[in-house]
């Protein structure tokens, strides 16, 4: 009975990561969605907001469809005025709100938690962007948001 080598299986294993027909035949395929969920990058430590946007960036940039989830205290970051006033690193480079921006313009859907909107309000309005549906609300103009949830209602000011 013929076995195959170790060394032989490796490379066609190789060869596979590199050439999108014997993925597909080995039942391999590439990431179509990712889905990043924030709960410990909240406004008391900016600096772990940075991460999750990059990588919500690059996926964004290998035309992945990215959604990022803000629930506990990260849901923060949506409300007019925290955002604009949190820098990412200590060189004060870049704001959260910039990261938001840039996700946003790069076609990432923003949702955050219902439940945790309520809980983390101090009685700021959430930016006029944010679309508030049952269990979550969606930041941006995404034509994806509509189909995904139902019952939205807008808020009455805008995300610069």
């Amino acid at each position: 009975m013929a076995t195959e080598t170790p060394p032989k299986r490796e490379r066609r294993a190789r060869a596979a990561d590199l050439d999108p027909v014997a993925r597909r035949q080995q039942g391999v395929s590439a990431a179509r969605r990712l889905v990043l969920v924030l709960w410990a990058a909240d406004p008391s430590q900016p600096a772990r907001a940075a991460a999750p946007f990059v990588y919500a960036l690059a996926a964004r940039a290998l035309e992945i469809e990215v959604e990022m989830h803000f629930t506990a205290a990260s849901v923060r970051w949506l409300f007019e005025g925290v955002a604009e006033r949190a820098h990412t690193d200590q060189a004060r480079t870049k704001t959260v709100l910039d990261f938001i921006r840039e996700a946003r313009t790069a076609g990432v859907k923003l949702f955050a938690c219902a439940m945790a909107l309520r809980e983390h309000s101090r009685g700021e309005a959430l930016h006029q962007s944010a679309r508030v549906c049952q269990g979550s609300a969606a930041l941006g103009e995404g034509a994806g948001v509509e189909r995904k949830v139902s019952r939205c209602t807008q808020s009455s000011r805008r995300l610069g």
